[in-house]
């Protein structure tokens, strides 16, 4: 369920561009440095968001520093470095890496899941020492996800409740929260976020559901009844696509409520034309050209 939020790479200015890469490049090496090479292997686009919307609003400014890295070795490239919302980001995927995993195995009896989980198991262990309350929270609203999952849920909304509430558990570090409405809006961003990742995943999702015989709010919802994927993907668009932009254009507003202190050209692209690029490319995609994800 992660790796939907992308910038629109062509509209992003190079330094930009190389200032993503470097957020980046800062959380990939923050997660070899402290947990190894293995789950490095989990790292995705959503936690590099994560770091440029907190580090944005964060009284601390950037470590960037020219270095190279076993994949691209033959020149150096930014690297945010020293930084703890880097650290935050990175515990972040490895945490949800493993709960995704850990839920592959437990739905699709995915012996390719199973293992990758045991490989996340000692990375996840000291960071669920650190990040015990939340790692909690997080545990709770995915057994809540999982009970809606085993009565059948048949709302998109019931069943995208939970997720939106984890990302609005993750959204919120206290570090860079100064008051009580910085949290609060920081936390309806998290909603809005987790709420169309897990609607535009189930939509993106439906065929292979359908397929293996999981669940997805869709069918229940809508009423599958054996017929052609394509067709029922387009009698379900429209309410999607309300859905889905509804739910960008909430988060748009909640994110002009910010003081943002840099990368407001990064976020304004990834907010503005990355997620509602992604948006249309999976609402217009047909079943044959399943959007890629990066995990």
């Amino acid at each position: 369920m992660f790796g939907y939020i992308f910038p629109e790479k062509p509209e992003l200015k190079i330094k930009e561009y190389e200032l993503f890469r470097a957020y980046y490049c800062g959380i990939c090496k923050s997660i070899a440095n402290r947990y190894g090479q293995i789950p490095r292997l989990t790292l995705n686009y959503d936690s590099t968001f994560l770091a440029i919307l907190l580090s944005s609003i964060s009284e601390v400014e950037n470590d960037l520093k020219m270095e190279r890295c076993i994949v691209h070795p033959s020149r150096k490239r930014g690297v945010i470095k020293n930084s703890d919302i880097i650290d935050y980001a990175s515990d972040i995927n490895i945490i949800l890496a493993y709960y995704k995993l850990k839920d592959d195995w437990r739905d699709e009896k995915s012996i390719k899941s199973g293992a990758a989980a045991l490989f996340l198991e000692s990375a996840f262990k000291k960071i669920k020492r650190k990040y015990a309350e939340k790692c909690e929270i997080i545990s709770h609203r995915l057994r809540e996800l999982e009970k809606l999952e085993k009565e059948c849920c048949n709302s998109m909304d019931r069943a995208a409740e939970p997720f939106a509430r984890l990302m609005e558990e993750i959204m919120y570090y206290p570090e860079t929260c100064k008051d009580e409405k910085q949290s609060d809006i920081l936390k309806w961003m998290g909603y809005n976020i987790g709420r169309w990742i897990y609607i535009i995943d189930a939509y993106n999702d439906l065929e292979d559901d359908i397929r293996k015989k999981t669940y997805n709010p869709f069918i229940y919802q809508f009423n599958y009844a054996n017929s052609d994927v394509d067709s029922f993907r387009e009698r379900i668009r429209e309410k999607v696509e309300f859905n889905l932009v509804y739910t960008l254009n909430q988060l748009a507003k909640t994110y002009e409520l910010l003081e943002i202190k840099r990368n407001k050209g990064i976020l304004e692209n990834i907010i503005y034309m990355g997620m509602l690029k992604k948006t249309e490319q999976i609402l217009n995609a047909r079943s044959c050209k399943k959007i890629e994800k990066s995990i």
